[in-house]
């Protein structure tokens, strides 16, 4: 291995440590960031962008929902609706994600994250008061397995983005709470849609696997500090990353 490659490697290293801090930060996987990065900084198409994103969340979000779990437990049986709902509609979206233009996925992708900007920005409107949290419905979390899952194929993300508004907005869960049943819900998805991209040759393994292994290193730490800030100030915080992420990848497309 040269300099360069060794040097290549450190950096990708460095930058998978900076997403994997954020991904635990916001319980998201650091898809979210990780995305747009390869499109703009590597010239990845978005399939192949999505693919390789996957390789780095995967593992990250697994830990992510190892440590929400340890201060956060949540009953099993919503988790379970969640998970499955979700992991087996992942893999039915993503097999056709897969086939379609990159263009047109990639506009796609841009409006999701705008849209979901958009509406975590409503959320955090004003100052009233947090919802008392609520008993989960057993439906209404299988239907949101569905919708996170559809995400979760189509985009590569979107699972907990999705979920963790929904379950702490309309929903009635504390904001850990939400986090810790939306990561049941993108771990095991997560995986499906990786194995799903990996055999349409839509994942680079090369960049993928030291991205990886950097943000398992510092995963843990986004979440520890995640549990030491205001629900609220979270809520802002994860707003504004969503925004900025939005209208990075809105402004360098066109």
């Amino acid at each position: 291995m040269t300099l360069f490659s060794l040097s290549q490697l450190a950096s990708w290293l460095l930058l998978g440590a900076g997403i994997g801090w954020f991904g635990g930060l916001f319980g998201i996987g650091g898809g979210v960031i990780a995305i747009p990065l390869m499109v703009i900084a590597f010239g990845m198409d978005q399939a192949m962008a999505q693919g390789t994103a996957l390789v780095l969340m995967v593992p990250n979000l697994v830990i992510g929902w190892w440590r929400y779990q340890q201060r956060h437990a949540v009953n099993w049986v919503p988790a379970a609706i969640i998970a499955v709902s979700a992991t087996v509609t992942t893999g039915l979206i993503a097999a056709w994600a897969t086939r379609l233009d990159a263009s047109v996925l990639g506009r796609l992708f841009a409006g999701f994250l705008g849209l979901m900007a958009l509406y975590m920005l409503w959320q955090t409107r004003g100052s009233k008061p947090l919802p008392p949290e609520q008993p989960l419905r057993r439906r209404w979390v299988s239907l949101l397995g569905v919708a996170g899952g559809s995400s979760m194929g189509l985009f590569g993300i979107g699972g907990g983005l999705l979920a963790a508004p929904v379950l702490s907005g309309w929903l009635g869960q504390r904001q850990t709470v939400a986090q810790s049943l939306a990561l049941a819900l993108v771990a095991p998805s997560s995986a499906m849609a990786l194995f799903t991209y990996a055999e349409a040759q839509r994942v680079d393994w090369q960049l993928g696997i030291p991205l990886a292994i950097g943000g398992m290193f510092t995963v843990s730490a986004g979440v520890a500090l995640a549990h030491r800030l205001p629900e609220r100030t979270m809520r802002i915080i994860f707003a504004l990353m969503l925004l900025s992420t939005a209208l990075w990848l809105g402004l360098v497309r066109h």
